[in-house]
């Protein structure tokens, strides 16, 4: 489970310029010269999303270990509250310029769509030789493993131009995801129970503005986390025996999780009001500084889509079974690794060496858009025009001096 990016998939900027923060590449060709500069990256969103990938990567290997240790398994419920709906709402925020335009839908396809079908097709293929699973079986359909964000991101962020004509797109978003939890026969196509699940949180960011993100960043704010975070782990330790973690994953109907229908929808709403309250004690927590992490926050797709390569490499081959990996020191020793690597994977290097699946350039699957060619048109013909009058100048010119000698 993914815990993105996102990135995955536009990089914020400033608070006024507001692009997606999983979509990395943009349509560089169809955005035409614009005399202003580009605006700055906040910091602030960058830190997040880099902090929030560290805390997938971790979560993900916590899974393998907490079996034995109640306190790692209150961590692990604690994390999963919160770290995706911070990433997703975050991802709404960035996406509320999304218009269904040409140039916008273009960056969809290949910053969202085309790695999903690469990395929809890696991961099979890597279970079937690493694993040597020969079921292991490549279907676009049913998200492996990670890749399920990516989906969910491409269909909410097509229905964001609904969102933002509704009148009351959070209590509908939410009523539908109350639905979905009582609903078993969704099945796993396309990952709909997670896309509906979670679709709160992506349209709380579509509604969020940049005022919002100063008020949890008050002072005071962050005082109160630390008590509110301090309850949420003591209360998750109490929840371990109690609480079935596959409600944190928002992929199972009530029904599927043994328990009567209308205990869905009462979840859906305890969780939902449990995540906004953690999302937002992380977010006070976030620096709003540049960081020597700053930077890193623009490969977040990076280190989402190829971290969970180390993961299975380590299951597959039972890593994870060695004994002192399940001691308290092991369990450090891991974290400390897994959130090397994450770091290690959202660096420009990297980044460089696969931005041909993460940001790649396809003009010669699109056609050109119509008011771009009007542009270039008139470009040229402004080009043209502005030859032809320093011609006539420049002759002009020559007459008169002609003219001058023979006086």
């Amino acid at each position: 489970m993914f815990h993105a990016a996102p990135s995955l998939v536009p990089s914020p900027r400033s608070l006024q310029n507001q692009n997606d923060p999983h979509d990395q590449s943009g349509d560089r060709s169809a955005q035409g010269p614009s005399p202003r500069p580009a605006a700055r990256r906040d910091a602030f969103f960058d830190n997040a999303k880099y902090l929030a990938i560290v805390l997938v990567a971790v979560g993900h290997s916590w899974e393998p270990l907490k079996g034995g240790s109640r306190v790692l398994q209150a961590a692990y419920m604690l994390v999963y509250t919160f770290h995706m709906p911070a990433f997703i709402v975050v991802s709404g925020f960035f996406s509320r310029s999304f218009d269904a335009s040409p140039s916008r839908l273009k960056r969809l396809v290949t910053g969202v769509a085309v790695p999903y079908v690469v990395f929809e097709s890696a991961y099979p293929l890597f279970k079937r030789f690493v694993d040597h699973d020969p079921q292991a079986a490549i279907t676009l359909l049913d998200p492996y493993y990670l890749t399920w964000f990516l989906c969910a991101l491409f269909i909410w962020r097509l229905t964001t131009p609904i969102w933002k004509m509704v009148r009351y797109p959070l209590p509908i978003a939410l009523g539908m995801a109350m639905l979905a939890s009582l609903t078993p026969y969704l099945g796993a196509d396309l990952a709909l129970q997670r896309v509906l699940q979670f679709l709160p949180y992506f349209v709380l960011g579509l509604c969020l503005r940049p005022e919002h993100f100063r008020l949890v960043r008050r002072r005071s704010v962050r005082i109160a986390a630390v008590p509110v975070f301090a309850f949420s782990l003591a209360f998750c330790w109490w929840a371990v025996p109690r609480m079935d973690t596959g409600w944190l994953y928002h992929r199972s109907s009530a029904q599927e999780l043994g328990l009567p229908w209308w205990v869905g929808p009462a979840m859906q709403l305890a969780l939902f009001g449990c995540s906004l309250l953690l999302t937002a004690c992380f977010f006070s927590w976030v620096p709003g500084r540049t960081m020597w992490f700053t930077t890193l926050g623009a490969g977040t797709l990076c280190g989402y889509l190829l971290h969970g390569f180390l993961i299975k490499t380590a299951d597959y081959r039972g890593w994870f079974d060695h004994r002192a990996l399940h001691r308290p020191l092991g369990e450090i020793a891991v974290t400390v690794t897994i959130a090397a690597a994450v770091t290690l994977l959202c660096t420009p290097p990297v980044r460089r060496v696969f931005r041909f699946v993460m940001e790649p350039r396809m003009d010669w699957a699109f056609k050109r858009d119509a008011a771009e060619l009007a542009r270039e048109r008139e470009k040229h013909e402004h080009a043209q025009t502005q030859t032809h009058t320093q011609t006539q100048g420049h002759g002009q010119d020559g007459r008169e001096k002609l003219g001058a000698q023979e006086v």
